[in-house]
């Protein structure tokens, strides 16, 4: 896929409850934002900007060597930020896929950013995204790991039926953990935006599945590893850990 066809937005602002501040914490030198900007930047997959509404993660990016667009401070989800974004920065639409890559996300490895794109080759999907294997007993019970349902399109693919907070599919055989990274073609990112919070959206707390919901489709790629997010003192501690050995 050319690069000049995919845009990259990573929206980032300060206002996390558990951890405030959090794109411009410090790990191993740099802040968090910078890390996640270097690792979309080295995925090669096209333009990368930091949609933001606070004026310091800007000038931040800016500093590194990013480009940053300002967005309104109101917007409910990164989805609508990105597509202010979108609009913003390629008006005339000459991106055709928009990856939504999460400001938290600072030891996801650029191959996986890169391995996001593969089900759009597919015109039939609207939308990819990515999961791995659930190893561990503890996270396939926890609600805050979404769990992945899917049908399989091939050895590395799954075409999603549903994502949930609880323990599914029944009975034997593999669980995913979603990874919150997506890439959308360009019109079902304006669609998606467009519609009303869907009524498993707010039961789950999941907005992928107002998209599955309005009949979207949703496929996904099945990575080996969960890039850590940071959402707690401790992610904080351990990510430092984790990118001052790399």
């Amino acid at each position: 896929m050319p690069e000049s066809r995919t845009l990259v937005l990573i929206p980032a602002r300060m206002a996390a409850t558990r951890l405030p501040g959090k794109p411009l914490l410090d790990l191993a030198g740099l802040p968090m934002i910078v890390h996640v900007l270097r690792r979309a930047e080295a995925a090669r997959i096209g333009r990368v900007a930091v949609a933001t509404d606070t004026p310091e993660i800007a000038a931040v990016v800016i500093a590194h060597g990013g480009e940053a667009v300002m967005t309104r401070p109101e917007h409910p989800s990164g989805s609508d930020r990105i597509y202010e974004a979108l609009g913003k920065l390629d008006p005339h639409g000459a991106a055709e896929i928009v990856v939504n890559l999460q400001g938290d996300f600072p030891t996801i490895q650029p191959e996986h950013i890169r391995s996001v794109l593969g089900p759009l080759a597919d015109p039939a999907v609207d939308i990819a995204t990515l999961a791995a294997e659930i190893h561990v007993e503890e996270e396939r019970t926890n609600p805050n790991v979404v769990k992945m349902v899917g049908s399989p399109v091939d050895a590395r693919r799954l075409r999603a039926l549903y994502f949930t907070r609880t323990t599914a599919p029944w009975g034997d055989g593999p669980h995913y953990h979603h990874i919150g990274l997506y890439a959308y073609r360009r019109g079902a990112l304006q669609r998606f935006v467009a519609l009303a919070p869907s009524t498993l959206e707010r039961r789950e707390k999941l907005e992928q599945l107002r998209a599955l919901e309005a009949g979207m489709r949703i496929d996904v790629t099945i990575v080996d590893t969960v890039p850590r997010g940071v959402d707690t003192p401790a992610d904080l501690e351990s990510t430092r850990q984790i990118l001052a050995k790399s």
